[in-house]
């Protein structure tokens, strides 16, 4: 299981001479690998943190700990060697490559990271594929697969490197509510692997699902059950 810390964060947005505080002194820890829901109004910091904990980010103030390693600071290659190791992000809006079929779209991830040869990385794409649903469609193309369909690709895509933390930002956002649950049901079944999870959610059905909710308003934690 994947510790991760988050000491005394602030995180400050600079545009010229606009100064715009995002994260106010946050202190948290997620440590027990379970599912973590993070929820709050829009603007609230929610995706800031996740920015945090994957390191497309950094604070302005404090330390950000994963698994043992402060990846604050990091240079941006140890972050992106580091980041293709241990984190798959799964978007709001898929982020499918329309060119490439299902199966090389889970591929990508190993290709970028020349992990394996190209058949060892080919096996891996259709195992996560077929763990997700999505045997039978291998060589379709993003625009001929539905909206769940595409984010189960996408969920595909991101446990290719076998990566301990699985991140969602707004991951059933474009989902209706029986595919929504299907989903959570898959990371369920991720989680109960070994691997941890945390997503940013407005669903309530989603984040009631989730094992520990983390309400975020204003750049603090207001709760953490």
């Amino acid at each position: 299981m994947c510790k991760i810390e988050l000491r005394n964060v602030d995180k400050v947005y600079t545009t010229g001479k606009v100064r715009y505080q995002a994260l106010k002194g946050i202190n948290l820890t997620i440590s027990n690998g379970g599912v973590t829901a993070i929820v709050g109004p829009s603007g609230s910091g929610k995706s800031t943190i996740l920015n945090m904990i994957t390191g497309i980010d950094r604070p302005t103030v404090g330390e950000v700990i994963v698994d043992g390693t402060r990846i604050d600071t990091m240079t941006e290659n140890e972050l992106a060697r580091w980041r293709g190791r241990n984190v798959g992000i799964i978007f709001q809006f898929f982020q499918l490559i329309p060119t490439l079929t299902a199966l090389e779209n889970a591929m990508l991830p190993m290709d970028l990271a020349h992990k394996g040869t190209p058949s060892e990385r080919r096996r891996t794409a259709i195992k996560n594929l077929t763990m997700v649903g999505l045997g039978d469609k291998l060589n379709n193309l993003p625009s001929e697969l539905s909206g769940g369909e595409q984010q189960r690709v996408a969920i595909a895509r991101a446990l290719a490197c076998d990566p301990k933390i699985i991140i969602g930002d707004e991951p059933t956002g474009n989902l209706d509510s029986q595919t929504e649950a299907s989903m959570f049901d898959l990371l369920k079944k991720l989680n109960d692997q070994g691997k941890t999870i945390i997503y940013v959610t407005h669903s309530k059905d989603l984040a009631a699902r989730a094992a520990r909710r983390i309400t975020i308003r204003d750049g603090r934690v207001q709760e953490n059950t």
